[in-house]
């Protein structure tokens, strides 16, 4: 019989590119999530029934429970970026991931893997980097020989972040950012799925950093970006002090209006952007587990075509021009 895997947050960014990596290595894959009915894509992953959306809020124990048993490993994708009602960053991304290697632990499973981020620290000033740092060790605490993954910022198809740069590209001149000068090492999605089934296939295990071959800017991302799209904007950078100004308003405004208005930035994020968020010297990464990181040239121009003016018909457009009548 083909072993089981449980994958947290299975149909998110991340972890529906684990789940399909692992269905075609022929484990069967439980993806637990809060909304199954809204997690179907997955089920084509694999053979009919191989891959399968189950409920699961990582807050409760028993619910953890009944989604682990029987599995012979784990995956814990879930995360936040922003805290919203009861998905505190301590409920997350602290209590949550202890209570999936605790509940794993107890029922015999020793292979797990925790998605948790570059710049994990616990003694960071950012709340969300010290609670993946918390995380971790509550993990670790459980399962000694667990998988922790820490990224740098993910790039791909379904990403939440060049895409939304693309998209407030198309409105006005002006494309504003915070921490223009911070250095990234952009990571492609399915290079973390990768390293991710070697610490489900039991072929790794311990800390990675993972970030790809590139190290840019927050500036020069959005250039690149802009290159791609085809569009002409001026790169505002917002200072520190007004981005947390703006931040502090935008929450106030999300508290008063429960929620119905969303902060486009929190105090926490403009913490975090004004720390590079690069690979260590000293970590370990693609190379000790034989993974050589996609390039964003690659990938971005597969997926950000639709925000050109013409999307799919700009190349067509921009070919008629070297046409002589």
């Amino acid at each position: 019989m083909s072993k089981l895997v449980t994958i947290f947050g299975g149909s998110g960014f991340v972890g529906r590119y684990i789940a399909l990596r692992l269905a075609k290595e022929g484990w069967r894959v439980r993806v637990a999530v809060r909304n199954p009915e809204t997690a179907g894509f997955v089920r084509p992953y694999g053979v009919v029934g191989q891959v399968e959306p189950v409920f699961c809020n990582i807050r409760d124990d028993a619910s953890v429970a009944a989604v682990t048993r029987g599995a012979d490993a784990v995956v814990n994708c879930v995360g936040v970026l922003a805290e919203t009602g009861k998905n505190t960053f301590e409920a997350v991304q602290v209590e949550g991931a202890e209570r999936i290697a605790r509940i794993a632990a107890g029922m015999g499973i020793d292979r797990m893997v925790h998605i948790s981020a570059i710049g994990a620290d616990a003694d960071a000033e950012s709340e969300y980097a010290k609670t993946k740092a918390q995380g971790e060790a509550g993990v670790l605490a459980h399962i000694p020989n667990a998988m922790i993954l820490r990224p740098s910022i993910i790039f791909g198809a379904e990403d939440g972040f060049f895409n939304r740069f693309a998209s407030m590209s198309r409105f006005g001149p002006i494309l504003p950012v915070v921490g223009a000068d911070t250095k990234f090492q952009p990571v492609h999605v399915d290079d973390v799925a990768a390293a991710a089934v070697k610490g489900i296939d039991g072929d790794a295990s311990g800390v990675f950093e993972l970030g790809g071959p590139d190290v840019k800017t927050f500036r020069e991302m959005m250039r690149d970006m802009l290159e791609i799209v085809r569009r002409r904007r001026l790169i505002l950078n917002v200072p520190f002090f007004a981005a947390r100004i703006m931040a502090t308003c935008f929450g106030v405004a999300q508290a008063l209006t429960l929620g119905i208005v969303k902060a486009p930035v929190t105090k926490d994020q403009v913490i975090n952007l004004a720390i590079d968020n690069v690979v260590s010297a000293d970590a370990k990464g693609f190379a000790d587990l034989g993974i050589h990181p996609t390039t964003m040239a690659s990938v971005l121009p597969d997926y950000l075509w639709r925000f050109r003016p013409s999307g799919q018909y700009d190349a067509i457009k921009e070919s008629a021009k070297n046409l002589r009548t």
